[in-house]
């Protein structure tokens, strides 16, 4: 059985969306195994462009989409998602979604103590979308979390929210928030469990018959390896393991299950949010980079911060993420600059560095030690083979391999989902 991973290589919004998109007409099965709606994918078909946050982006093929019990579940916001996709025309339901019965979930709480603590930190602030990840997996690691298995059993659930309401409420007060009340909160779960629980079950059970059947599963990651909770840019990432290990257990499968990596990565950086960002352009060059990727967050509609592409951050993601190929998304975005410059290194305190720190200040004093390359002013919109590209361009793309010591897999060349070079099929045994 020849399964993917696909992961982020960078801070996230690398383009993920359409990649898993354009892998899952090789798929039986699409697997979202960790993160929120925190995360947000874009998916273009010819004059429709779909937005996902929760729902796998499976769903657009038609194929299976499970939500592994490695995400937190915002109820509303799934519910909301899957109404939105059905006025576009997409047919979802219980027989092609199915979510993971131990899955937790974010409760009103959550977002609400999420921003009161953001707000507290000032001008130290995270970043983060406030949508309550955070706190969802606090309370998950904690063992008071309240998941999708729990809506079936008032008795079980009215428990669980005394206790949660105990910790919750008294840190809402400490931050002059306003509290929750149980019943409100116990009437909203069970008037939520009958729309729900159609779609619960052991995932686990079905991904081992696919096993056995030697169906094909797509693991579908969100944000990125830099954004990972253990190896990213700390504190300035988000609340969950991103990295390929996760897939395993944020799905419920064995390591053996998992398959080729793929990471996913533009010809440039973006990054949104608080946080250390070494090659971040604050010129007319960023400026143009953001214009021309329409780089604003999915979910946030931020605008992301732009820069030169970071090859010792890439390979820093390879490396920890176990990335064994590269989809390389946005090469037309580099179109018309003659010159175009690759991190190779950094210097911190006048020593030279090959890898981002773990430390939050000596991130912060890491200085781009650059590498220039000449650019093309042909257009490679639209590219589906390596025929189509500017010598420049193809020998910029090698020079990245060479750097981050990965090959690219896949080349993206425009939002459409056709619009990919194949190197070498990621499903391919």
């Amino acid at each position: 059985m020849a399964n993917v991973a696909v992961i982020g290589a960078q801070w996230g919004d690398e383009g993920k969306g359409k990649v898993v998109d354009w892998l899952a007409s090789r798929a039986d099965i699409v697997v979202r195994f960790q993160g929120g709606h925190n995360a947000g994918h874009t998916l273009v078909v010819g004059n429709q462009t779909y937005k996902l946050s929760l729902l796998p982006s499976g769903v657009v093929r038609g194929k299976l989409g499970i939500i592994g019990n490695g995400v937190v579940l915002d109820p509303d916001a799934l519910l909301s998602e899957i109404s939105r996709v059905r006025g576009q025309g997409l047919d979802v339901g219980p027989h092609n979604l199915r979510i993971a019965e131990n899955t937790p979930l974010i409760l009103p709480l959550h977002p609400a103590i999420d921003k009161a603590r953001e707000e507290a930190r000032g001008e130290a602030k995270i970043g983060t979308t406030g949508r309550g990840i955070g706190p969802a997996y606090e309370d998950k690691v904690a063992r008071r979390a309240i998941r999708l298995c729990d809506l079936a059993e008032p008795e079980t659930l009215s428990a669980k929210l005394d206790e949660l309401l105990l910790h919750h409420n008294t840190l809402l007060k400490g931050l002059g928030a306003e509290t929750f009340e149980k019943q409100d909160l116990l009437d909203r779960l069970l008037a939520l469990a009958p729309k729900l629980l159609p779609y619960a079950e052991a995932v686990w059970e079905r991904l081992d018959e696919a096993r056995h059947s030697n169906k094909r599963v797509l693991f579908e990651g969100a944000q990125a390896v830099m954004l990972d909770v253990d190896h990213g840019t700390y504190p300035f990432v988000t609340s969950s393991n991103t990295v390929a290990g996760n897939a395993a257990a944020g799905a419920g499968v064995g390591p053996h299950s998992v398959g080729m990596v793929l990471g996913i990565a533009k010809a440039y950086t973006t990054r949104v949010g608080s946080g250390p960002f070494p090659t971040e352009l604050q010129d007319e060059i960023g400026k143009r980079l953001g214009e021309r990727g329409r780089e604003f967050g999915t979910v946030t509609g931020r605008p992301r911060r732009c820069g030169w592409f970071d090859a010792c951050l890439v390979r820093q993601a390879v490396k920890v993420g176990g990335v064994q190929g590269l989809a390389l998304t946005k090469l037309d975005v580099l179109d018309g600059l003659t010159e175009l410059k690759i991190c190779t290194g950094y210097e911190i305190d006048g020593e030279v560095v090959k890898r981002l720190p773990a430390a939050a200040a000596a991130q912060a004093k890491a200085k781009p030690i650059y590498e220039t390359l000449e650019g093309w002013t042909q257009s490679t919109m639209g590219a589906r083979s390596w025929a189509d590209l500017p010598a420049t361009a193809i020998k910029y793309v090698k020079r990245i391999e060479e750097l981050v010591e990965a090959p690219v897999t896949l080349l993206s060349t425009s939002p459409e989902r056709d619009d990919t070079i194949l190197v070498s099929d990621p499903f391919s045994d």
